[in-house]
């Protein structure tokens, strides 16, 4: 792994924070992720499950977590399983971790090879009356690959037929939307790194430049600060492309009196950053995208405003567009009776910002989360709302990452230059 280790305290808070949660006598049985293949002798960089990591701070392949916090030997009750390493393994692919290695990074006394997990849970199984297994149940989620942890359910049931099934999922997803604070250092490093990029990309943006050039510098930033890159596929989307949501293709080159929209963040110990920062091309906004951006920008404070606990997710939406529908008469792109007119679905509106303003992130960009809750103090949310309008080739879309607290929330992005005068200062002095 690239980046320095981790607290162990982080994952044994982790587990302490789930037991209450599991009823009596129940067993926890959660595995990595596969290596997943690319083509011929290929295979994809590996990324751990993300539930696994947040038990055990293991990032590797092969490795399998028993928890049976109600039995009867302390042994028992955390076992690990690591894939055993080898001289081979060693000489093609680097050593593996030791026994003792994980136990440490994980803060687990029993720790075995993966070859030992079915006698162990043979012995403990039967004593046990639920286990708790885990499915992929994001909101989101539309993958069509049977992950190991899915295939691994058929295998239980056909293994212990009458063992009585709870899903782990529920519950790892009430308790990773509360962030730790041990949790909290890493996202705010992800989000350090995040902002050297934008800085150092400040230096580059001209007209002509390529998005895939801006793309790079990104890259290098990341990697050179131990990350292992892009949280997620970056999108560097000038002119026209500003437009278009999930534009990744980054290969336009940026014109002069464009302005582009940059949707990047580092990872950091499997943590994410998610930031959205749009600036012109040449450095200087032309009046009509100044007002777009303020209009954005001011929507982005309001939505911090209401942020708050016990706000429930769908009402924040709708006041989050009820405020930009007021920016949007502003700008004369909708007609203040028109507007009045309008549906509840806001048809208006969604023409020109036709997203989601936040969403929790955490180890997933995307991450773990039930619209049903609402907010808590100990939740990180991103801000990123954004108006399009693609008659003029303008969007812009801003977006920082917020802790929310007791008394007020705390961006861990407010040291990333926002303001557009901030922009271009920077940018007229960098050139």
């Amino acid at each position: 792994m690239k980046y320095e280790p981790v607290d162990s305290q982080l994952f044994i808070n982790n587990r302490q924070r789930l037991n209450p949660l599991l009823k009596s006598n129940s067993i926890v049985i959660l595995h990595s992720n596969d290596i997943m293949p690319t083509n011929a002798d290929g295979v994809m960089p590996f990324k751990q499950n993300s539930d696994f990591y947040y038990l055990t701070g293991i990032d590797q392949e092969e490795s399998i977590l028993i928890l049976y916090p109600d039995a009867l030997e302390e042994k028992h009750r955390e076992i690990l399983f690591v894939r055993r390493t080898d001289q081979h393994i060693a000489v093609w692919e680097g050593e593996k971790l030791s026994l003792h290695q994980a136990s440490k990074l994980s803060g687990i006394q029993t720790v075995h090879w993966t070859e030992q997990f079915d006698a162990v849970l043979q012995s403990l199984i039967y004593q046990s009356e639920y286990a708790y297994l885990l499915s992929n149940e994001h909101i989101r989620s539309e993958s069509r690959v049977v992950t190991r942890n899915e295939r691994y359910i058929n295998s239980f049931i056909k293994q212990f037929p009458l063992q009585k099934l709870e899903r782990l999922a529920p519950l790892m997803t009430q308790l990773r939307m509360v962030k730790d604070q041990l949790e909290i250092a890493q996202i705010r490093r992800a989000c350090q790194i995040t902002e050297d990029g934008f800085r150092r990309v400040l230096k580059y943006i001209r007209p002509g430049v390529g998005e895939w050039k801006i793309e790079a510098e990104y890259a290098h930033e990341f990697l050179r600060q131990r990350s292992n890159g892009f949280a997620y596929t970056p999108i560097i989307a000038s002119g026209k492309n500003s437009c278009i949501l999930h534009y990744v293709d980054n290969h336009e080159i940026c014109l002069d009196g464009e302005i582009i929209l940059m949707d990047v963040g580092a990872e950091y110990a499997n943590w994410n950053a998610d930031m959205t920062r749009t600036v012109p091309v040449n450095g200087k906004f032309s009046k009509r995208q100044r007002q777009v951006y303020d209009a954005v920008l001011r929507t982005l404070r309001y939505a911090n405003t209401i942020l708050r606990p016990g706000t429930l997710y769908a009402d924040y939406q709708n006041a989050v567009i009820e405020f930009i529908e007021g920016e949007l008469i502003g700008l004369g792109l909708i007609d203040a009776e028109e507007a009045k007119q309008q549906g509840p679905d806001k048809a208006l509106v969604k023409r020109y910002f036709m997203h989601g303003t936040s969403h929790h992130l955490g180890l997933d960009v995307h991450d773990v989360s039930c619209r049903h809750t609402p907010f808590q103090v100990g939740n990180v949310f991103t801000i990123e709302p954004g108006i399009y309008i693609p008659e003029e080739a303008i969007g812009i879309r801003l977006e920082n990452n917020y802790l929310i607290g007791e008394k007020e929330n705390l961006d861990l992005m407010a040291t990333i230059p926002i303001e557009a005068d901030e922009i271009e200062a920077l940018m007229a002095s960098q050139h």
